[in-house]
C-alpha cells in the first residue's frame, strides 16, 4: 500500500502540514474529496487575519474585529506573505490596499472561511436543536415577554428559550440569535417579520398619585401642571400626545424628570413620583393590577409597531414555529383586550 504523500522539503520545513492516508480515520465520502498529496495549508490564524484586514481594507476596524493591537495585525500579514513569498498588501500613507496578487488570492480565500462558517453554524445548531435564542430589549424583556414566558414554558417544557438584550437592529448574520423582537416601522431587508402590536401610548400613573393632584374641581388638566416623567429613548412621546389631544397649553410650565430607559421612568410612576407616559402594551400587568391607572384614557396610536423578526432564509425549525405560533396568539389575545377597555374619556373640564 502506499505511504503518506509529503510536501518538498522547503515547504514542510519550518510549517507544519497535514498528511492523509487511506488508513485515515475520516470517512470514505470524505476521504474521496481529499487530494492524493497533503494540502498546502498556510498557517491559520495569519489566513484568519488575512481575511478580515481583505473585507474591511482598514487595519484599524480589523484589529477590532478580531480583538487584537493593530500591530499584532499587521504582524500577522507580515507572517502570511512570508510563508508565501508574496506581497498581498501595499502600506500607504492612508492604510493599506489590496495587490493584485493579494485580491485573488482573497476572493478565493474568502468564500472558504464563509463556508466554515456555515459549517460551524450548522453544527452548534443541531447540538443545540432544543435552545431557542431571543433577541430583543431590555424594557420589551422585563415588562412583557418575562411574565408570560412560563405559559410558554407550560405549553413546550422540552425547549430552553434563552434571551439576550440589544437596542441596535438585529443582523442575524452576526447576532446568536434564532429570532428577534424589534420595534420600528417594518419593511426589514431579508428577514421574515410579523406584526405583534402598534405602539399605543397614554399618560400613566399610581392611583395615589392621581388622587393627591387631581384638583377639587376634578379637573384631569391639573395633573400636567405636575411633574411629566420623560424616557431618555422617548423624549417626543409627551409632545406627540399633548399636540394630539390639544393640551400642549396645559403642560408648558410642567416640571421634567428625565431617565435612562422605559422601564424605570415607569418604576418612576409606580413610585408616585410624577405622571408618565406608557406604552399600552407593556403594562398590561401594571392595569390589571390597579398599581397604574389611565387617568385620560385617550390613546395615540403610533406608526411604529413592535414585530417578531426571523431570517428569511431560515431553514423550518419546530422551535421557532411553536414560539412565533404562541407570540402571535399571546399578542393577539391582548390586543383585543386592549381594544374592549374603557374608551369613553373622563370630562377634562
Amino acid at each position: 500500500m502506499r505511504g503518506p504523500c509529503r510536501l518538498p522539503d522547503p515547504i514542510r520545513a519550518g510549517h507544519r502540514t497535514h498528511r492523509y492516508t487511506k488508513k485515515s480515520f475520516l470517512p470514505a465520502f470524505l476521504l474521496s474529496r481529499i487530494p492524493a498529496v497533503s494540502l498546502r495549508i498556510p498557517p491559520l490564524n495569519p489566513l484568519r487575519v488575512f481575511e478580515v484586514v481583505a473585507r474591511l481594507q482598514n487595519l484599524t476596524l480589523a484589529a477590532q474585529e478580531l480583538h487584537v493591537s493593530q500591530s499584532a495585525v499587521s504582524r500577522q500579514l507580515a507572517t502570511l506573505e512570508s510563508y508565501l513569498g508574496v506581497e498581498l498588501f501595499r502600506r500607504e500613507h492612508r492604510g493599506v490596499t489590496l495587490t493584485r496578487a493579494g485580491a485573488a488570492y482573497a476572493k478565493r480565500v474568502a468564500p472558504a472561511f464563509a463556508e466554515i462558517a456555515a459549517a460551524t453554524d450548522g453544527l452548534l445548531q443541531n447540538m443545540s436543536h432544543k435552545v431557542l435564542r431571543v433577541r430583543t430589549y431590555t424594557t420589551f424583556t422585563a415588562k412583557w415577554l418575562i411574565p408570560r414566558l412560563e405559559d410558554f414554558h407550560a405549553r413546550h417544557p422540552n425547549i430552553e428559550v434563552i434571551v439576550s438584550n440589544g437596542v441596535s437592529e438585529v443582523d442575524f448574520d452576526r447576532d446568536a440569535a434564532d429570532v428577534a423582537i424589534q420595534f420600528g416601522l417594518g419593511g426589514w431587508p431579508r428577514v421574515k417579520e410579523d406584526v405583534l402590536f402598534t405602539d399605543e401610548i397614554e399618560p400613566v400613573c399610581s392611583p395615589e398619585y392621581l388622587d393627591k393632584n387631581m384638583s377639587r374641581h376634578g379637573k384631569l388638566e391639573d395633573l400636567l401642571k405636575g411633574r411629566l416623567l420623560v424616557s431618555k429613548y422617548r423624549k417626543t412621546d409627551w409632545t406627540d400626545w399633548l399636540e394630539a389631544n390639544g393640551l400642549s397649553a396645559a403642560a408648558a410650565n410642567s416640571e421634567r424628570m428625565g431617565f435612562s430607559t422605559s422601564i424605570l421612568t415607569w418604576q418612576a410612576a409606580l413610585d408616585g413620583l410624577g405622571i408618565a407616559i406608557g406604552q399600552s402594551a407593556l403594562l398590561q400587568t401594571e392595569f390589571n393590577k390597579g398599581l397604574l391607572v389611565r387617568p385620560f384614557r385617550r390613546p395615540l396610536q403610533r406608526s411604529m409597531s413592535y414585530y417578531l423578526l426571523r431570517p428569511q432564509e431560515q431553514r423550518f425549525s419546530r422551535r421557532v414555529a411553536v414560539f412565533r405560533d404562541w407570540l402571535l396568539e399571546t399578542a393577539a389575545r391582548e390586543r383585543e383586550a386592549l381594544a374592549n377597555g374603557p374608551k369613553e374619556p373622563p370630562s377634562l373640564g
